[in-house]
């Protein structure tokens, strides 16, 4: 367990509250200045990518790979407008949130609503279902009817998670309204799908549906594909806490039910330091620019170990959470517990 009441930070015994207060004032110059260098080259990739049909679909796919990049980078602004830590104006947080929202194709207020209560129940069992990956524990599983099982190794294959899994969320899933949701949330997802119904009509009428289609999949597929991978990583991984209700602890499951991934610095660019996942959950309010800033300052977040990229692969063969072990176990493990009826 990592100590949480007070920091050595030089002796001074400042608490963690104290110590990242300051990084949670946003910096409207800093917030701008990501507003442009990531919609500008996003916008001009993407004109680039609809000339280079004319020359070969080759180089369009292969332009599509910055392009995503940029998408990326772009939906972390649209992540830091809904936690409100952009900009200091709730409006402008608002305003630039639903734009880049469309421009990502996920619907601002729906999106916020969902991730707000992510980060209300992150690593609890017993609050799992809402903005997360769907997790089962082993004893869950086997419960399960067979086919119901075959559906979840395939909803967990990460050739289907990070293909088709991670473009339908984004493509299909975020054009319809959850029963649940609220009259701004429902709002939400309409304005947003007429808002791209709009821009599908204006590049049919202009660039042809044809070139739009193979201009904005290879972008959506490749950069949903790297956000899913993300979310994934930053609480699917060796050593990952969740602890039912009762015993359930804010600052333990911000600390080590969020990874802090560890990334070569071009790819922690793109993903606007969102590595530093450990830090984002235990202050939600820390712009993506300070995140790195705010670690090297606190010692307590430097005690949580990083993940790193070769490392993070291996996140991809676990599947369930074995209660009794305390740990994310593979399909191939519970073959060896002395359990009845596995699949």
């Amino acid at each position: 367990m990592i100590g949480k009441e007070k920091l050595g930070a030089g002796g001074n015994g400042f608490s963690w509250k104290e110590m990242i207060a300051k990084y949670q004032k946003p910096d409207a110059l800093r917030s701008w200045w990501q507003v442009i260098n990531s919609l500008g080259p996003y916008i001009m990739l993407w004109a680039l990518m609809v000339l280079s049909l004319r020359v070969s679909y080759w180089l369009t796919l292969l332009l599509a790979i910055p392009t995503a990049g940029f998408m990326v980078r772009v939906f972390i602004i649209f992540h830091d407008c809904g936690h409100g830590s952009f900009f200091k104006s709730k409006r402008l947080n608002d305003a630039i949130g639903i734009i880049t929202g469309i421009i990502t194709f996920t619907p601002y207020y729906a999106w916020r609503r969902n991730h707000a209560v992510h980060h209300a129940t992150v690593g609890n069992l017993d609050k799992r279902g809402t903005g997360d990956v769907m997790t089962l524990t082993v004893d869950e599983y086997l419960a399960l009817p067979f086919w119901r099982k075959i559906a979840y190794r395939v909803m967990r294959n990460p050739f289907i998670l990070l293909t088709v899994g991670s473009l339908g969320v984004f493509l299909i899933g975020h054009r319809f309204v959850e029963k649940d949701a609220g009259k701004k949330e429902r709002l939400s997802v309409i304005w947003t799908n007429l808002a791209l119904l709009g821009i599908i009509i204006l590049f049919s009428l202009t660039i042809g549906f044809k070139a739009f289609v193979l201009v904005q999949l290879p972008i959506l597929a490749l950069g949903t594909s790297a956000g899913v991978w993300l979310f994934y990583i930053q609480h699917q991984f060796e050593g990952v806490y969740w602890e039912r209700n009762d015993r359930w602890d804010f600052l333990e499951a911000a600390l080590q039910g969020s990874s802090f991934y560890k990334l070569p610095k071009v790819l922690q660019w793109f993903t606007g330091n969102i590595g530093f996942h450990h830090i984002h959950h235990v202050s939600p309010r820390i712009p993506n620019y300070y995140l790195e800033s705010c670690h090297n300052d606190v010692p307590l977040f430097q005690q949580v170990k990083p993940l790193t990229l070769w490392g993070s692969t291996r996140s991809l063969f676990v599947r369930l959470w074995d209660e009794e072990k305390r740990k994310l176990v593979n399909f191939a493990d519970i073959r060896k517990l002395p359990r009845q009826d596995i699949a």
